[in-house]
């Protein structure tokens, strides 16, 4: 599984315990296998680090843009990651939940209307390294400095994704 990630720096040896604990699937190293999508988190002076993970013995959970992922974010949000797996796979929420300032991971609204909402937009996929084991399956292919990036179709794509979250949300309140 050749797979990306986005970082000030070359990252040939990712630190499994790196990260946020409350990030969607706790605290691990992240990456996508979608290269563009990695270089939407680019920021000045960005390189792209290219890696390729071996699955092969490695404690693995995937999940959809289901009930049970959007239980495993809400308990990560707080902080209660209990999951015993090495690779965590499965959709982003972050802009989601960052776009709505909170709202769908606060309790304010019922799992279901939460849900509902993140289901909203373009699904991408992140992976979590939780383990040394899973780092240790993790072999760095190089880094690439990242010169200019297409932002409009960024921008399109958010639009695009507010407009329909502000719409859901009026339906809801």
């Amino acid at each position: 599984m050749k797979l990306y990630h986005v970082s000030d720096r070359s990252i040939p040896s990712p630190d499994a315990h790196y990260g946020r604990v409350n990030a969607d699937f706790g605290q691990g190293f992240y990456l996508t296998p979608e290269r563009e999508f990695a270089l939407r988190w680019a920021g000045e002076k960005a390189v792209l680090n290219s890696y390729e993970l071996e699955l092969d013995g490695l404690r693995v959970r995937r999940f959809q843009r289901d009930a049970d992922w959007f239980s495993y974010i809400f308990r990560n949000r707080r902080g209660q990651d209990s999951l015993d797996a090495d690779v965590i796979l499965g959709p982003i929420a972050n802009d989601t939940i960052f776009d709505t300032m909170g709202v769908l991971s606060s309790g304010f609204l019922a799992p279901k209307e939460a849900l509902a909402l993140l289901r909203i937009g373009p699904a991408y996929t992140q992976i979590a390294l939780k383990t040394e084991r899973a780092a240790a399956q993790l072999r760095w292919l190089g880094a690439e400095p990242i010169a200019r990036l297409d932002s409009a179709s960024r921008s399109r794509e958010q639009e695009e994704y507010l407009k329909a979250l502000g719409e859901a949300m009026a339906e809801l309140l």
